[in-house]
This record gives structure tokens, C-alpha cells and sequence, in this order.
């Protein structure tokens, strides 16, 4: 893994982590990597020091397969996706806020309109949908790229 600090067209800095360099420039040229804070795909590597091994770090135990370590700061990379996810959410599917639940079932039974909802639901309400067979998926709610 090769680390970057990238920086788009508006100045604004930030941090990646690539296979290597011909990762980035692929990922670059599509349009893949998205600055965190305004989602332009313009993205250049910037000047950086060059790093100088000082022996290992401690051992990071890895988190819990669907569990955040407290602590750690979500990369800029995963943060930018989730908000063009979010944005992609709001634009194409109805928001049913605390119904979410009863609405995903109402459309899985085929007693309401066939189309994308996101909302709220609790733990136990999506196992339920799940164990129904009612398909539904968690994403973490970020902040809006827009502020």
C-alpha cells in the first residue's frame, strides 16, 4: 500500500491509500477519488516528505466485522463514497423516516408502490425485515458534502 496526500482542484487537501501508484492513476482517470469536502473528481497528488521508517508500530487489533473502532477517523476516501451514496439516496428514493420498517414491509408484501425508501430503523426491526426476507441495507448516515 502507497499513501498520497491529494489535493483536488480547489485546493482542498487530503489523504489516500493506494495499491501503488498505478492504482491511483487509474482511479484518478475514472473519477474514482473525490475530495471529502466539495466531491470534485479533479484530483492531483501533492507535494509530500518523504517517509522515514523509525521500527514498527504497536499491532492494531482489527475491529469486529460491522463495528467502528472508537478513536480511529474515518479514511477521506471512505467518507467522500458515502457521501455521493447519501446524495445518490436523497435524489432517487423516498424518505419514510421513523416508518421505514412497516413501509419496506408494506412494499415487500406488495401492499404499497414498488420503489426506493431509506429512514430509520432499530436493530431489532431490521433482523426482523432480514430474517422476513424483507432486503434492506445500512449505510452510515455522513454529513452532506455541501456542509
Amino acid at each position: 500500500m502507497i499513501h498520497y496526500q491529494l489535493q483536488c482542484r480547489s485546493g482542498h487537501g487530503f489523504d489516500g491509500w493506494f495499491r501503488d501508484s498505478a492504482a491511483f492513476e487509474a482511479q484518478a482517470a475514472k473519477g474514482l477519488v473525490v475530495c471529502p469536502e466539495c466531491a470534485a473528481t479533479e484530483v492531483t497528488r501533492a507535494l509530500m516528505a518523504p517517509a522515514v521508517a523509525r521500527g514498527a508500530p504497536p499491532p492494531v487489533p482489527p475491529a469486529p466485522p460491522g463495528k467502528a473502532v472508537a478513536g480511529e477517523r474515518m479514511p477521506d476516501q471512505l467518507r467522500a463514497l458515502l457521501q455521493r451514496m447519501r446524495a445518490e439516496v436523497e435524489r432517487n428514493c423516498d424518505y419514510v423516516g421513523p416508518d421505514f420498517a412497516a413501509e419496506a414491509r408494506r412494499i415487500h408484501n406488495g401492499e404499497s408502490e414498488a420503489r426506493g425508501i431509506y429512514g430509520e430503523a432499530t436493530d431489532a426491526e431490521a433482523e426482523a425485515l432480514d430474517a422476513d426476507g424483507v432486503q434492506v441495507a445500512r449505510i452510515p448516515w455522513v454529513p452532506r458534502a455541501d456542509g
